[in-house]
C-alpha cells in the first residue's frame, strides 16, 4: 500500500501543487485549508507523514505540531512556511518536527526530504517491531525455586549500574534471557540490545562483526559497514560463548573495555564506544586461564559482577511452571493443552542435560503429537521413560583402624574438581549432589 501524505496548508495553490507532486510520485494524498481541518482528517483518515505549513489563520502550525505529537507520536511532521527563521525551525524540531523546510523551495528537494522521512519512519517502525518480538521471545524469567530467585535479586541489584556482567552456566539454562533481563531495568532499556555469538564466527569474520569494516578492507568489502559495538551505541551488547575467542580478538575487546575505543577493520578512525558489555559463557572462565587459554587482564575486566544459572536437574521445582509456560508459548501455533501428572511426573525426574532449551523442545514435540486436550506420557520422548542410570557403587573396605569420612570427602571433591576442569556444577553432577551443597562443602573445607 502506497504512503498517504496529508497537506495542511491556508494556501490552495500551494495544496494543488503539492497534491499533484506528490500524486505523480505514486503516494497517495489528503489535503486539508487549515490547521483543525487537518486534525480531524488525520484522526479520520490517518497519513503515513504530515506536510504542515506554519502560519495558518486558525490554528498556528506549531500547535498542530503539538497536537500530532499528543496523538501520534511517531508520525513523521515535514514543516513547511515562508516565514522561516532559525528560532521557529530550533522550536519545531524540538517539538519533534522531523525536518524543516522554508518557501520557495524545490519541489524535487522536497521529493528527496520525503523519501528520506518515510525511509527513517519504516525503519523505526521495524526496529520498535523487533524489539517487542525480542521481548517476546525471551519472555519474563519463570521459576520460583530458591536458586531463580537469587537470580533475580542479583538482576535487580546490577541493571541500575553501568558494571560489566559475566553470565555462567550449562547451555541451555537461560544466559541469553538474564541478559536480556539486565537490559530491560536499565538506564539503557530504550536503546538496542544486540546479541553476538562469539563461536559462531572465524576470528577475521567476528573482528569484521564486532567492530565494522571499511570499504576494501578485504576481499568482498565493497562497502563501510558498522560493526554490533556501533549498532549497540546507548544499549547493550551481549557476547555469547566468550571463551570460544581467539586470543587476537580476546586483546581487541580487552582494549574496547579499558579503553572505550577501537578501529573498524581496515580504518584508522578511533571510534568511541558508549555500550554496556554483558557477556556469558558455559565453560569455567578461572579455569581456563590457569590452562592459558583465557587473558586472565580480559576475565577481570569481565568478572565485574557474576551471575550463575543453575541447571534445570537443580532446580527441579520450577520445571511444572516452564512446562505451564511453553504450553501457553506454543498454544497459538498448535492447540491449547494441559500435562497429566504422569506426564509432569516423567518431566520432573528427568535429569535435562539440555536444561530448559531441552524441556521446550520436548514440550513443542508433544504437542505436535498430541491430538488431545492433556500431554501424556506416550507423547514424550523414550528417553524420559529410562529410569536414571546411576553408576554402580564403589567397594570402601573400611580399615580396622578406622577413616577419616571427612578426608574421604575431600578427596572425593578434589577428583571430582580435576575431572571437571574445576566446572564445579559438572564436579557436583559427578558426586550427585547440587552446586549449591559441593559450594558448601568447599567452604566447610576451605577448599577454594
Amino acid at each position: 500500500m502506497a504512503p498517504r501524505i496529508l497537506v495542511i496548508d491556508d494556501e490552495e495553490h500551494m495544496r494543488w501543487a503539492l497534491e499533484k507532486a506528490m500524486k505523480q510520485e505514486g503516494y497517495g494524498v489528503i489535503t486539508a485549508a487549515g490547521g483543525r481541518e487537518g486534525l480531524e482528517a488525520l484522526h479520520r483518515e490517518g497519513a503515513s507523514l504530515v506536510i504542515l505549513d506554519l502560519k495558518m489563520p486558525d490554528l498556528d502550525g506549531l500547535e498542530v505540531l503539538k497536537r500530532i505529537r499528543e496523538a501520534y507520536p511517531r508520525l513523521p511532521v515535514i514543516m513547511i512556511t515562508a516565514h522561516g527563521t532559525i528560532q521557529t525551525a530550533i522550536e519545531a524540531m524540538k517539538i519533534g518536527a522531523a525536518d524543516y523546510i522554508t518557501k520557495p523551495f524545490d519541489l524535487d528537494e522536497l521529493k528527496i526530504v520525503i523519501r528520506k522521512t518515510l525511509q527513517m519512519s519504516q525503519l523505526m517502525h521495524e526496529v520498535s517491531f523487533l524489539r517487542a518480538e525480542l521481548m517476546k521471545e525471551h519472555g519474563e524469567m519463570v521459576g520460583k525455586s530458591p536458586a531463580i530467585m537469587e537470580v533475580r535479586r542479583l538482576i535487580r541489584r546490577v541493571a541500575p549500574t553501568e558494571a560489566t556482567v559475566l553470565i555462567t552456566g550449562e547451555s541451555g539454562t537461560g544466559k541469553e534471557v538474564v541478559a536480556v533481563a539486565i537490559h530491560r531495568q536499565s538506564p539503557r532499556a530504550d536503546g538496542p540490545f544486540i546479541a553476538v555469538n562469539c563461536a559462531a564466527l572465524p576470528e577475521q569474520l567476528l573482528e569484521s562483526e564486532l567492530f565494522g569494516h571499511e570499504k576494501g578492507a578485504f576481499t568482498g568489502a565493497t562497502t563501510r559497514k558498522p560493526g554490533r559495538f556501533e549498532m549497540a551505541a546507548r544499549g547493550t551488547i551481549f557476547l555469547d560463548e566468550i571463551a570460544e575467542m581467539s586470543p587476537t580478538m580476546q586483546a581487541k575487546l580487552l582494549r574496547v573495555l579499558q579503553d572505550k575505543t577501537f578501529e573498524r577493520v581496515g580504518g584508522t578512525q578511533t571510534i568511541q564506544v558508549d555500550t554496556r558489555i554483558i557477556a556469558a559463557t558455559n565453560r569455567d572462565l578461572a579455569a581456563c586461564v590457569r590452562e592459558g587459554r583465557f587473558r586472565q587482564d580480559l576475565y577481570y575486566r569481565l568478572n565485574v559482577f557474576s551471575i550463575h544459572l543453575p541447571p534445570l536437574r537443580d532446580r527441579r521445582e520450577d520445571i511444572p511452571l516452564l512446562s505451564e509456560h511453553f504450553l501457553k508459548k506454543f498454544a497459538p501455533l498448535y492447540h491449547p493443552c494441559t500435562i497429566s501428572p504422569e506426564a509432569l511426573d516423567l518431566l520432573c525426574r528427568y535429569d535435562w542435560p539440555g536444561n530448559i532449551r531441552e524441556l521446550q523442545n520436548v514440550i513443542e514435540r508433544a504437542l505436535i503429537l498430541c491430538h488431545e486436550a492433556e500431554i501424556k506420557p506416550a507423547h514424550l520422548p523414550k528417553e524420559l521413560h529410562r529410569p536414571a542410570a546411576r553408576p554402580p557403587c564403589p567397594v570402601v573396605n573400611l580399615p580396622d583402624e578406622g577413616i577419616s569420612l571427612e578426608e574421604v570427602e575431600i578427596q572425593l571433591i578434589l577428583q571430582a574438581l580435576e575431572k571437571s576442569r574445576g566446572n564445579q556444577s559438572r564436579a557436583a553432577q559427578l558426586l550427585g549432589i547440587s552446586r549449591a551443597t559441593l559450594l558448601y562443602r568447599m567452604q566447610k573445607y576451605g577448599l577454594h
